[in-house]
């Protein structure tokens, strides 16, 4: 099995990749950049049997009515989410809010925060996928599933804040979250990559985006159930790893 992360930026600049390679109880980062251009990503998803995105794949259901109103000047849909939780439903998913109950963790709003750029790139990128390799589910039930590092960080006990930017505090945080992911996952080959990973939040991410993706085609993720189906079908759905590390490689503490 072959799985590809995506940690995505707006551009092709800090857009990193992982592609990780497994079989035979082994484990081996085989591929391992930064600034990748939307073909790039499509070539390698092309090549991968199950990639992991770091960026939200849909937006909150509600959004789109909300700016159809807006732009008919008809009032109804858009007093339809009058006041502060209105607003939270045109600024969250439901897996946003499910992330949240869950971890405690809050992912920044793809309508209403700096991320709505990665993701607008990131629906450009699923046409193409779609053009080139088919169609990928939202929910994550075909090769494509949205991942949150730092929640996979957090469910597989290890250290999920403080990581990400470029001073003296983060680079020494950054460190030490590879350190602990080398000691929770011994089996794992950085195949040289160690000093591109200490120096790259986004190249770590893309690399926690890759293991994610693993455990989704394992089925060892939390999926939908009834209540978020179909939520996750149109807005898409963060897969939050169900089991330890050590089940990523066919064992299990």
């Amino acid at each position: 099995m072959r799985t590809l992360g995506v940690d995505l930026a707006a551009a092709a600049k800090k857009t990193a990749a992982a592609v990780i390679e497994w079989g035979n109880g082994t484990a081996r980062l085989a591929h391992l950049v930064l600034d990748v251009a939307d073909e790039e990503i499509a070539r390698l998803f092309g090549s991968s049997d199950m990639t992991g995105i770091d960026c939200p794949v849909g937006w909150p259901d509600a959004f789109l009515p909300f700016l159809a109103g807006h732009l008919a000047f008809d009032a109804h849909p858009v007093l339809d989410f009058d006041g502060i939780e209105g607003r939270r439903l045109l600024a969250y998913r439901d897996t946003d809010r499910f992330v949240t109950a869950t971890t405690g963790l809050i992912p920044l709003s793809v309508s209403a925060d700096r991320l709505a750029h990665p993701a607008m790139r990131c629906a450009v990128i699923q046409a193409k996928i779609s053009r080139d390799h088919g169609p990928q589910a939202r929910d994550g039930s075909g090769r494509l599933a949205e991942v949150y590092p730092a929640a996979s960080l957090k469910s597989w006990g290890l250290l999920a804040r403080g990581y990400k930017g470029r001073g003296g505090a983060e680079t020494e945080r950054l460190a030490l979250v590879l350190d602990a992911l080398r000691k929770a996952a011994p089996w794992l080959d950085l195949a040289g990559f160690d000093d591109q990973l200490a120096g790259s939040d986004d190249m770590f991410d893309a690399l926690i985006a890759s293991l994610t993706a693993r455990a989704v085609a394992l089925g060892k993720t939390v999926r939908p159930d009834d209540g978020h189906a179909k939520a996750a079908r149109t807005e898409g759905w963060i897969h939050l790893p169900s089991g330890g590390l050590d089940g990523l490689n066919g064992f299990q503490r």
